[in-house]
């Protein structure tokens, strides 16, 4: 069955002057249940992790600033929110929703987090409308449980994962691959385990033919037990803040490979859904989407 996390906690469109990126959570399963891709059967909404969980990832200071709301102004614009209970409760759920994800992956194969993708937030710090680390947390969460000895992160969002880099510099049980555009934020990288940085108008050829003679021999050398895919669609030539020039075909493409990937090494995925910030909200919803189709098409 897939399963599928959504947003359990609405905040305002227009907060930070975001319109879109926040109403492509409600769109994505309501456009997936029109379609009866999916039953609420398949939709789950996440509680609050434990706070031990959470400092498994992120430093003990940062936590309880965000808990408590006492996270310097400077922080706060650099996280684009104002900092109030509700987002922080929110960031919290979208954790807990991709580690369900990780458990909902080892019985069905995959599983989904509509939101999540919160790559920019680092160890002891948030940014990029990043607060807390949701796939960073679950992969911990698996390492801590034993549930899994060696994660790959494959992050495909348009901006590099700089906080997943960072939280992983040191561990060698999880190995981060990040294939972005160079000359995007953050203008301060951090070094994934590999990282890709793909020139201003990267088209689908180039695109796809790197993907596909990197991810293979990526996987036959680490052997992974579990993979984390950010599927950012913050790619496709028509995103405002992207950069690069994919089709929508292609960046479907491209989640056909990854999935396609998992399935013939037998590697379960958990899938959350990173940015898209294209002016017309249709495009982000149909490329967000896309990504579904093809995993109901190949896994069920």
């Amino acid at each position: 069955m897939l399963k599928i996390a959504f947003d359990p906690i609405y905040i305002h469109p227009l907060v930070a002057g975001h319109r879109f990126p926040m109403l492509k959570y409600e769109l994505i399963p309501a456009q997936l249940l029109h379609e009866g891709l999916i039953s609420n059967e398949n939709l789950f909404s996440p509680a609050i992790p434990h706070e031990e969980v959470i400092l498994w990832t992120h430093n003990k200071d940062y936590w309880e600033q965000l808990r408590d709301l006492t996270l310097p102004p400077k922080e706060q614009r650099r996280t684009g929110f104002p900092l109030s209970a509700r987002l922080v409760e929110r960031e919290l759920r979208i954790a807990q929703g991709t580690i369900d994800g990780c458990r909902f992956a080892f019985d069905y194969g995959i599983a989904f987090n509509v939101a999540g993708g919160t790559h920019h937030a680092g160890s002891n710090w948030g940014e990029g409308f990043c607060l807390l680390n949701d796939q960073a947390i679950a992969a911990n969460y698996l390492l801590h449980h034993n549930l899994a000895a060696s994660i790959l992160i494959i992050d495909l969002d348009v901006h590099q994962g700089n906080g997943t880099a960072e939280i992983f510099e040191h561990n060698p049980s999880v190995f981060t691959f990040s294939m972005h555009c160079a000359n995007n934020f953050p203008f301060r990288k951090e070094q994934s385990d590999l990282d890709i940085a793909l020139a201003d108008g990267t088209g689908d050829e180039e695109y796809l033919d790197l993907l596909k003679s990197t991810l293979p021999q990526l996987i036959a050398q680490q052997k992974p037990d579990f993979i984390f895919y950010l599927a950012g669609v913050d790619v496709l030539a028509t995103d405002k803040l992207g950069k690069l020039s994919l089709s929508k075909a292609a960046c479907k493409e491209r989640d056909r490979f990854v999935l396609e990937q998992c399935i013939s090494n037998k590697i379960p995925l958990q899938v959350s859904m990173g940015g898209g910030y294209s002016p017309d909200i249709k495009d982000i919803v149909e490329a967000h989407c896309n990504t579904y189709r093809v995993a109901n098409e190949l896994y069920f």
